[in-house]
């Protein structure tokens, strides 16, 4: 039997018990890392990871690379942390099967920014909407920067067609920035509401996300839907 046995059941059933509410960052890292790594003191590992990206949060949104640099992660660890954060924005956007309306910009920028967060590149995500502004659907549909080369108009044009869709939200995120749309995300978003409005489909708006921030460009002035086209 490992030394470590015994603190490991301590600890989950401390868990069972109580939660999480009470345990320190490095607790709750220790903790995950039991299920991954068998044989070692993850105490010593998770400090270290702490340590060296400053929080729980950072280490959860590291990429995997980059744990790998900590001693006594390997591949099957660094990827199983990596998979948390994945597996709480799935759980956040799929938990709820009761229909989804989106009524107002706070709508669609609470949602989206849950779709969004912790990613460390540059996505892309579209909402499809029917008339009664229920959700029909929220996808991915490209990564990297909001340019026209990197989102694909064509695809989201067919893929709100074969939803049925009445309107269409953009959405991207900044990860290293502020919530703040630029020059090419204003080209992008008119190029795309013109693509829409051929099929009769409206872009009502294209929602900028940073950190736990977010910018509505509809509502910011800078985009109206009605028009498709974008004020300067």
């Amino acid at each position: 039997m490992s030394i470590h046995d015994g603190h490991r059941s301590r600890l989950r059933q401390r868990f069972l018990e109580e939660g999480l509410e009470h345990f320190s960052p490095h607790q709750v890292l220790e903790l995950l890392l039991f299920y991954c790594i068998p044989r070692k003191d993850t105490n010593e590992i998770a400090c270290n990871l702490i340590n060296r990206f400053g929080s729980l949060s950072a280490v959860l949104e590291a990429p995997v690379s980059e744990l790998k640099k900590v001693p006594g992660m390997g591949e099957a660890s660094a990827t199983f942390l990596s998979l948390i954060p994945a597996v709480n924005r799935y759980y956040l956007t799929h938990h709820d099967h009761s229909p989804i309306f989106m009524n107002s910009v706070r709508d669609y920028g609470n949602y989206l920014s849950r779709c969004l967060q912790g990613r460390r590149n540059e996505m892309v995500y579209m909402m499809c909407l029917d008339a009664k502004c229920k959700l029909i659907s929220c996808r991915e549909v490209g990564e990297g920067c909001t340019n026209y080369a990197s989102v694909p108009i064509r695809r989201i044009v067919e893929t709100a067609l074969a939803e049925n869709a009445v309107m269409v939200v953009l959405a991207h995120n900044h990860p290293s920035g502020l919530a703040i749309p630029s020059d090419e995300d204003i080209h992008t978003t008119r190029r795309l509401a013109a693509a829409l409005s051929t099929v009769d489909i409206v872009l009502a708006d294209h929602i900028v996300v940073a950190d736990d921030d977010f910018v509505s460009m509809s509502q910011s002035g800078i985009f109206d839907p009605n028009s498709t086209k974008v004020l300067f």
